[in-house]
């Protein structure tokens, strides 16, 4: 399995900016598609964003025109600029990893981070 580590949350008051960022280790990068899912308290995680390999990207309906997803292969990381956040944003954020094509759906995923809090303030 692949390792990942999240980086990049933090504070930041409504309208802000932040861009998190998701170390992989371990086995190849090569050929994985990478997520970004949050978890708000007392909710189910859901999906934020997912890249493919090669490039091809997918969004939530809440993340869409504000939140950019990519990656760096040759780093083995992958980013998730966030912008005009808004206090509803605030989660906890995960990366998560599969060996396949990029996917919305949060079992399709095996590898996944620790996670790294997004705390938003009106």
């Amino acid at each position: 399995q692949v390792q990942l580590v999240e980086s990049g949350g933090g504070l930041v008051q409504a309208g802000g900016s932040l861009r998190l960022s998701c170390a992989a280790s371990g086995r190849t990068f090569s050929g994985y598609a990478m997520g970004w899912f949050r978890q708000a308290p007392a909710k189910e995680r859901e999906f934020v964003a997912a890249i493919s390999w090669s490039g091809g990207k997918i969004y939530s309906t809440n993340s869409l025109g504000r939140f950019t997803i990519s990656r760096d292969n040759d780093k083995n990381t992958v980013y998730l600029q966030m912008n005009s956040l808004k206090p509803e944003d605030t989660a906890v954020y995960y990366c998560a990893a599969r060996p396949s094509t990029a996917s919305t759906r949060r079992v399709d995923y095996a590898s996944w981070g620790q996670g790294t809090q997004v705390t938003v303030s009106s």
